[in-house]
């Protein structure tokens, strides 16, 4: 157990530097001296490869504007932005904070005040709302705009020659992000930091000149608007955006995501609430194993605490203000506020070179039931207190940046040179994170990298997903051009192989290893503990421990492949075996195509008279129509879902095509047209024994139509025995349990799926009855993979009981899953098991 601690008392651009062009870097031996690591024969070879290497969308089309004579504009980069309809149900102005429609007016002003403040447009969110990326720095000509663009290039790309390079020293601007209200109902930041922009748009002392001059200052106004305006934490889509940073599912977590790889910032805080008092990170273990930890914590240590002194400094007391000192989990907390998953802002930011990052909770409680019973007036009272609380944070924080600003440069050059070498991570210790109090063999989370990733050629929808959203991740993907050998494997022309030395190899190794069983190393985890896409996006994903890229015919790449193709002749077949596949599927049964299905339920046969319709299919979905002299057992039922689901299901199932109608036991007693579905999916959100009598009614008189259930988890599997259709009786185990596990398939619906599952809070079947089916069971032995599963308190529901276990099972009338196959809209490969117990279960009346 962790003892409580005690404080003490791009290519182009590169080519352009080398040669030393107009505005930019003059490298070479002159610059020896900057910093005591030289430049090996090792590390100049390193730099030519990382050269040659593709740089991120954003940087490609920087180094392509330079080329064709410097089109980069300078700051600062005004626009006026057009106003928004005012909104008087915006739930900002009943604490007395900006309105979303306010905003833009709003900088539109600060805009005006001078020539610091610049504002772009990064997207849109889930429900239409702009969102405004704001940059205070000193201007800055276009020719220095250019320079500053290179050596932010050179930092990544040539991490061994920009850590000797005294221009980069001199006079690199460190970049900086304040991002704000990811948490729609979590609303103060955003106040804070337009009060920050126009006091540093106007401050003439020479303190904020200096750090004007010598960094760029991002802020993401609100990161959801969608929910400030609603005082929802979620977006318009119901997603909690600091849960989605791995599977990048919304507009709003692109749009941040493309933030951390074109400003490339060295601190980063993410404003939240509500903790009293004021929780500042870093936090208790478990620590992600996959990035340098003794560098986040060295600087992340150092950063809380001058942001704890600005906020006790504030003097808010419990007695007069309610307001709690602030807290560091790292040093006050056991655990319970783990910084292992990806998932959020912060965690994910390091991964882009990020050495000081954190979520900071401001303190008095706003919303939720606060928001309904206290006063106004005592609302906006706190309000005002959590401004100038996360106001402190800000300004603490850019003093750190003043005062630290070469050391911080220095550590995101070594981030990014240790992945590009393929050197050894630092284990955290007294002697390797100087300062840090109470460092103990708990906080020590390191990996092995392997020398490499393959994804095998084959022509896999999946893996040119997973290809895809690496290089969007700002991952380095390589294909060959011929078929070669690596470590013990042959491997065929087309395969992508991903070099772990690159200088984002944390972030290519978080993706795509399996991960890790961290069930022993501490009691409860905050939020999921496995994630690995080559486990759970349905590609193949093979790790190379050890051998030579060197010679292998490998072509750096921006995009995956296509694998779209049709068959020139004959009838076609489609495998289900990706989500893709099922919305192909689902849009030739729009336009009305007569599909059938092949007895195992993996395929779809398309008659030879509709290719036109494949093609156009295979085009919009990148998938493969092949030639089959299959006909197809029975027709694939178009199927209209009536769904009671979690908002990531519901994503889901739309992202697959199918005509889903939300329902839930309000839908349901309202009256509900069931004639306007085929099918019932549940797994939240409708309790059967909440029913009215209509309501009742006319759920059974559909399913004794021969419609059927698809169920998840213990309330899909209740309806099931509450309306007869399945005799299986739900186990739940731990609670707090989830990850990758492994599976047995062994049924109709889930032959040929991945032998792998996710399971939140996972369950399994019992008594299962004469006509139960499974469809697919836990792995024997220990079947976790990675992420967190003990046993209960009590010694029952840990990963032992649900050993060999009935995961899925089926009926004539029902499918029943213990796992969490559309979970978050992040298991990709699971998703098809979901699709096809749908399919049959709409056509389970027709049999």
């Amino acid at each position: 157990m962790r003892t409580t601690r005690t404080a003490p008392a791009r290519p182009v651009l590169i080519a352009a530097l080398a040669l030393g062009t107009a505005g930019s870097l003059l490298l070479g031996p002159q610059s020896a001296g900057a910093d005591p690591r030289p430049v090996t024969r090792e590390g100049a070879a390193l730099d030519q490869r990382a050269a040659r290497a593709p740089a991120s969308a954003a940087r490609r089309a920087l180094a392509e504007e330079s080329a064709l004579g410097g089109a980069v504009r300078g700051y600062p980069r005004e626009q006026v932005l057009s106003p928004d309809l005012e909104n008087p149900a915006d739930k900002s102005l009943k604490l007395g904070l900006t309105p979303y429609h306010a905003i833009a007016p709003k900088l539109n002003v600060l805009q005006a005040l001078g020539d610091r403040v610049s504002v772009e447009v990064t997207g849109r969110s889930a429900g239409g709302h702009r969102l405004y990326l704001v940059t205070v720095t000193a201007p800055e000509t276009a020719r220095q705009a250019r320079a500053q663009e290179r050596m932010r290039d050179l930092i990544e790309n040539a991490p061994a020659r920009a850590a000797k390079s005294p221009e980069i020293k001199a006079g690199y601007k460190a970049p900086v992000f304040f991002n704000n209200n990811i948490h729609g109902n979590e609303w103060e930041g955003t106040d804070a930091s337009l009060k920050l922009i126009e006091q540093l748009a106007t401050a003439t002392d020479a303190r904020t000149r200096e750090l004007l001059s010598r960094s760029r200052l991002y802020f993401n106004i609100t990161a959801n608007p969608d929910g400030r305006i609603a005082g929802t934490r979620a977006n318009a889509n119901g997603f909690d955006m600091n849960r989605d940073f791995v599977t990048a599912s919304q507009p709003e977590t692109r749009a941040m995501r493309r933030i951390e790889i074109d400003k490339q910032p060295a601190v980063m805080l993410d404003l939240h609430g509500y903790v009293n008092g004021t929780l500042i990170e870093p936090t208790t273990p478990p620590h992600g194993e996959n990035y340098e930890y003794d560098l986040f914590l060295k600087n992340t240590y150092a950063n809380a605490l001058g942001m704890e002194a600005a906020v006790n400094g504030l003097g808010y007391t419990p007695r007069t203000d309610g307001v709690e000192p602030a807290q560091i989990p790292f040093r006050d907390q056991e655990e319970g506020w783990d910084d292992w998953p990806p998932v959020f802002t912060p965690q994910y930011a390091a991964f882009h070179g990020t050495v000081a990052a954190h979520t900071v909770e401001i303190p008095l409680q706003v919303n939720n039931a606060a928001d309904d019973s206290l006063p106004v007036a005592e609302l906006r009272r706190r309000s005002a207190v959590n401004v100038a609380v996360a106001g402190a944070a800000l300004r603490a924080t850019l003093d750190f940046v003043r005062e630290r600003r070469q050391g911080l440069i220095a550590d995101q050059i070594e981030v990014f040179r240790r992945g590009a070498a393929g050197a050894a991570q630092v284990p955290v210790s007294a002697a390797t994170v100087p300062g840090v109090p109470g460092i103990g063999p708990e906080d020590v989370y390191t990996t092995t990298f392997p020398r490499a990733y393959v994804l095998p050629a084959g022509g896999s929808t999946a893996t040119a997903r997973l290809v895809d959203h690496l290089l969007a991740n700002d991952v380095r993907v390589t294909r060959a051009s011929h078929s070669f050998r690596l470590g013990a494997r042959s491997y065929p022309k087309g395969s992508y192989v991903v070099d772990m030395r690159q200088p984002k190899r944390g972030l290519a190794n978080a993706l795509l290893a399996d991960g890790r069983d961290i069930s022993d190393k501490v009691t409860v985890m905050y939020d999921i503990s496995g994630w690995s896409l080559g486990r759970l996006w349905g590609a193949e994903v093979t790790a190379v421990p050890r051998g030579s890229l060197t010679g292998l015919p490998l072509r750096a790449v921006r995009e995956a492949a296509p694998v779209g193709y049709v068959a020139p002749r004959g009838a076609l077949r489609l495998r289900l075996d990706d989500p893709r596949a099922v919305a192909a599927a689902n849009s030739l049964l729009r336009q009305g195509v007569a599909v059938r299905q092949t007895g195992d339920g993996g395929s779809a046969i398309v008659p030879a008279s509709a290719r036109a319709q494949a093609a156009e299919a295979a085009r919009a979905y990148d998938v493969a129509f092949d030639a089959t002299t299959l006909v197809g057992a029975r027709a694939l039922p178009r199927t209209r879902v009536a769904a009671a689901v979690a908002p990531g299901e519901l994503f889901a199932l739309r992202e697959m095509g199918f005509e889903v109608t939300p329902v839930s036991t309000a839908v349901l007693n309202g009256g509900f047209d069931w004639t306007s579905v085929d099918v019932l999916l549940v797994s939240t959100g409708l309790d059967h024994t909440a029913l009215t009598a209509a309501a009742r009614t006319a759920l059974d008189a559909f399913l004794a139509d021969g419609h059927g259930l698809v169920g998840r988890g213990v309330t899909g599997a209740e309806l099931g025995a509450a309306t007869g259709l399945s005799t299986a009786k739900a186990v739940e185990g731990n609670g707090d349990a989830n990850g990758v596990v492994r599976v047995v398939n062994s049924g109709r619906l889930t032959a040929g799926a991945p032998g792998h599952g996710f399971v939140y809070a996972p369950v399994w079947f019992t008594d299962l009855g004469p006509e139960v089916r499974v469809e697919q069971s836990y792995a024997a032995g220990n079947p976790l993979v990675s992420g967190h599963w003990r046993p209960s308190a009590d010694g029952t529901g840990g990963p032992s009981a649900a050993a060999g276990r009935p995961s899925v099972v089926s009926g004539p009338q029902s499918v029943l899953f213990g796992t969490e196959p559309l979970f978050r809209d992040h298991p990709k490969g699971e998703f098809p098991q979901v699709a096809r117990a749908l399919f049959s279960m709409a056509d389970a009346g027709r049999r």
